[in-house]
């Protein structure tokens, strides 16, 4: 397996003090979302997933392999893909949630007296990708920017992948302003309380509906990953257990009544489990319901909307289970869009650190190098042995 860089778009020097702006106003502060994307139209399919399988974070072969399986697995994944995006009329709702997003953010941040926000949004494999973000974002000539992405766990194949684009983008553009990263938020207090409070909505409307004495499960369901990338040091499935450990908490269930488990498997290797499907088959066994909670996706998209709702809640449903409901993705939630508002302000606060977790530093334990702290540490070493090194000389 070929290794992936995660580059730091800010490795530019230390970042000055915030002051005001320019002619004294406020500063102005450009928040980047980035997000996944997805077609638009049935014809945008295609090179949507082509995009995607195209991504050296996704598929970790050597270039020339990695181009021709991305055609293999495009072609294969077309018609199943098609009859996805038909049950939502085509198209994907992802772009249009997130400038809901975007823009009920830049509402919570409008009375901030040090900054004036505008959001922007990057996807990573449809429009706007990040080049057509970056030219926005020079055009409006921002004081600082800051890199937020609606992922609230890293992982190498989402926001780091993410960020290697950006960098690139920002590059290509010469867009060059002092640049912060919120690497993650998977416990952030705001972010948890906001899935807690939807998932205690539905466990409520779901014990009401069932008979006394009937076994209720939470179904935390998250997006897969192979399993080779996980054990290469990403974060993500460590990041995934502390979101749901911290919402079963917060939402007063105990551990038998949370499960975590791991969905929409796209390639033949090893993923991480227990997968969904898995999960679905075991509660039937058991003649237990299930709350699913999307604990990874914050906006709805396919993932929610057709493999959540339609094939599991249909597997459900032919397997006996006694009851099956789904927690609403968070979308504009106005708890989770304060969550983020807090976000930025916290990330803002971190004075010369440039990337920062929704605690400040680094969360992981050391055993995941692939977090982009660890990364950055590794980046650093030998810059600062030469620096020594000289000193000494001198």
């Amino acid at each position: 397996m070929t290794e992936q860089r995660i580059s730091d778009p800010t490795e530019t020097g230390p970042a000055p003090a915030r002051t005001a702006g320019r002619g004294g106003r406020r500063r102005r502060v450009a928040i980047v979302l980035f997000n996944l994307g997805g077609p638009d139209t049935p014809e945008s399919i295609r090179p949507f997933l082509l995009n995607l399988f195209s991504d050296r974070a996704i598929l970790r072969v050597p270039g020339l392999v990695r181009f021709f399986l991305a055609r293999l697995i495009t072609r294969r994944r077309v018609p199943e893909a098609s009859a996805i995006y038909a049950e939502l009329g085509g198209r994907s709702p992802l772009l249009e949630l997130t400038e809901q997003q975007a823009r009920a953010l830049e509402g919570a941040l409008a009375t901030e007296p040090d900054m004036e926000a505008r959001a922007f949004i990057a996807m990573r494999y449809w429009h706007p990708m990040s080049e057509e973000a970056a030219r926005a974002v020079k055009a409006w000539n921002p004081d600082e920017i800051l890199l937020l992405p609606l992922y609230p766990q890293f992982s190498t194949t989402t926001t780091g992948s993410s960020l290697d684009a950006w960098r690139i983008a920002a590059s290509r553009v010469g867009l060059m302003a002092e640049t912060r990263i919120l690497c993650c938020y998977h416990s952030d207090e705001g972010f948890v309380a906001s899935m807690a409070a939807k998932l205690r909505e539905t466990w409520q409307q779901a014990r009401a509906s069932l008979p006394p004495g009937t076994a209720l499960r939470a179904l935390f369901s998250a997006h897969g990953l192979p399993e080779d990338i996980v054990k290469a040091g990403d974060p993500y499935q460590w990041q995934v257990e502390q979101t749901v450990e911290a919402v079963r908490v917060a939402a007063g269930l105990s551990r038998a009544e949370a499960v975590v488990c791991y969905q929409s498997r796209v390639t033949p290797q090893v993923w991480i489990g227990p997968s969904t499907e898995d999960e679905i088959e075991r509660a039937g066994n058991d003649k237990a319901a299930l709350v699913v909670v999307p604990i990874a996706f914050v906006s709805d998209h396919s993932e929610t909307l057709v493999e959540l709702d339609i094939e599991y809640r249909e597997e459900a449903e032919k397997l006996g289970l006694p009851g099956y409901w789904r927690v609403p993705a968070l979308n504009g939630d106005a708890a989770f869009i304060a969550a983020l508002a807090d976000l930025v302000r916290h990330a803002r606060g971190q004075g010369e650190r440039r990337l920062c977790s929704f605690a400040g530093g680094r969360q992981c334990p050391k055993a995941f190098g692939d977090c982009p702290h660890a990364r950055r540490a590794r980046a650093e070493r030998p810059a600062a042995a030469a620096e020594a090194a000289a000193e000494a000389a001198a």
